[in-house]
């Protein structure tokens, strides 16, 4: 997950920023300063409390910062992160994020600070104090905020500067050209930052075959349940043997065996720059424990690669595949096939529609032979690869 705290005085130009932040990288946007002025306007408790004391340029305290912030983040899941403009503002603010993170399984990823000469910053919200008619922009408030600023917000910097994720950004110029400086330690982040991929489609779709290419390609470890599944039932495993009356009758294994299943092969798979789930999710249910299986590890899901054919052709592959060294045991009844892809219709569809909220689905059709449908699968995954980055 990328999360990202935009930081810098008044006037820096973190909104103007934040906008294409967003855009970029599919964050959710908090800004306390917007949902601030949002509950002032509404005329909420928390509104009329934060009042008096922003419109003489002092800070919001920390209880209504909470709370606003807290709710934010609660009612945004659909997103890779977030990002924090003009949040924390105090030491004390910084050590509340890092609470509320921890408590959501991840971290700050980084710190952005905007650096602009004061001179500079006066006359751009003076100017802007002209144009929008915000009230906390007249001069008086200006340098109330400004030395607010230096007391009490700076020192800010020092606290991420000690956890080696403080990244000073020079302010000035065209809106391109700092961008530009912004994205740089963004994307160093995210070379770091898993990729992780679930590829779905109904049996016999290929999804075993494209997987691998996959992993090889962007050096991800390969997870597929089912084959993680077979090799214990043939090893006689305690897994294997409460699994096998399950896969013999074509039918999911317990969500508790999956589970295992996953992290399992995510501690065995350290170095790697993230995961593919061939078949998995394949429930609702397994998708809320894989979202918060990576969220526990401070990642999440980045793409879905979902591959459709024609429910004809699903049978026509299973039923070539029985006669093959590859064959499975429920590729033998082809009232086994029928079932499998029945529960496929049922019971995964709606996964993808659960992701396709996340905008991070992309539909392959799989009824072209093996290499058209692997073109079509890698640039997928390719453009997937980019807009994670």
């Amino acid at each position: 997950m990328l999360n990202i705290a935009l930081f810098g005085p008044p006037g820096a130009g973190k909104g103007t920023q934040s906008k294409k932040l967003l855009e970029q990288y599919n964050l959710a946007y908090i800004s306390t300063g917007d949902m601030l002025r949002e509950e002032i306007a509404e005329g909420t408790k928390l509104g009329l409390r934060a009042k008096d004391i922003i419109s003489k340029g002092g800070l919001a305290p920390d209880e209504i910062i909470v709370q606003i912030i807290e709710n934010k983040i609660r009612t945004n899941t659909m997103v890779s992160g977030f990002l924090f403009d003009g949040f924390p503002r105090t030491v004390v603010q910084a050590y509340i994020l890092e609470g509320l993170l921890t408590k959501l399984n991840t971290s700050l990823s980084c710190m952005i600070s905007l650096q602009v000469p004061k001179d500079q910053l006066k006359r751009r919200l003076l100017d802007r104090g002209q144009t929008s008619g915000r009230s906390d922009d007249s001069e008086e408030v200006i340098n109330t905020r400004l030395h607010e600023y230096d007391v009490k917000t700076a020192p800010v910097a020092d606290f991420y500067d000690e956890k080696g994720i403080y990244y000073p950004v020079d302010g000035t110029g065209s809106m391109e050209d700092v961008f530009e400086r912004i994205s740089k330690p963004i994307e160093n982040i995210l070379n770091q930052t898993w990729f992780n991929v679930v590829l779905l489609g109904p049996p016999g779709s290929g999804k075993g075959t494209q997987a691998k290419e996959i992993a090889a390609k962007y050096n991800l470890a390969y997870i597929s349940t089912g084959k993680i599944l077979r090799e214990s039932v043939e090893d006689g495993t305690d897994l294997g043997i409460a699994a096998k009356k399950f896969m013999d009758e074509g039918s999911i294994v317990p969500d508790e065996i999956a589970i295992k299943i996953i992290e399992k092969a995510i501690e065995e798979n350290p170095n790697a720059r993230g995961f593919i789930f061939k078949g998995y999710p394949r429930t609702i249910v397994q998708a809320y424990i894989l979202d918060g299986l990576l969220r526990k590890k401070g990642s999440s899901v980045s793409a879905i690669i979902e591959i459709d054919v024609p429910i004809l052709e699903s049978i026509k592959r299973l039923t070539a595949r029985s006669k093959t060294d590859m064959r499975r045991s429920y590729d033998m009844d082809v009232e086994l096939i029928v079932k499998r892809l029945e529960e496929h219709q049922a019971i995964t569809i709606p996964v993808s529609e659960y992701y396709a909220k996340t905008k991070k689905v992309w539909q392959i059709n799989g009824s072209g032979n093996e290499a058209d449908v692997r073109k079509l699968v890698m640039d997928a995954t390719e453009e997937a690869f980019k807009k994670a980055r």
